[in-house]
């Protein structure tokens, strides 16, 4: 995939992200990233873990809780999606911080878009 799409899945449509697309390196990242998918009318936004800097799994960075407060804010659903062990690996409370995200409705992080279409269709 060269550019981001809409895939509609689960009741709802789900913008899709490149990889090679722009990072998602804090709050202007985020609001672009949430902008399109209004724009597109889409409700959840799948951003490839290739996309998501170092800094963003170092919690004390601060990034993100930045990013995700934003899609909290505006009410977009938000999956990182791909292969996080080597960062859970590196920390025990980036490990319960996704456990505890992966327990709610709106942030999760995921290994494959098949299991967001399973998350999705279980959240309703």
């Amino acid at each position: 995939m060269a550019t981001d799409e809409v895939v509609h899945g689960s009741g709802r449509n789900v913008l899709h992200c490149a990889p090679d697309g722009p990072p998602l390196d804090g709050e202007r990242a985020a609001l672009d990233l949430i902008g399109d998918a209004m724009g597109r009318d889409a409700q959840v936004v799948a951003v490839p873990v290739a996309r998501v800097p170092e800094e963003f799994f170092r919690l004390r960075s601060g990034v993100a809780g930045a990013v995700m407060q934003k899609f909290v804010t505006y009410r977009v659903r938000l999956a990182i999606v791909g292969d996080v062990t080597r960062h859970l690996d590196d920390s025990t409370a980036l490990r319960d911080f996704v456990h505890e995200t992966n327990q709610g409705g709106h942030i999760w992080f995921l290994p494959d878009l098949d299991t967001l279409d399973e998350k999705l269709r279980a959240a309703g």
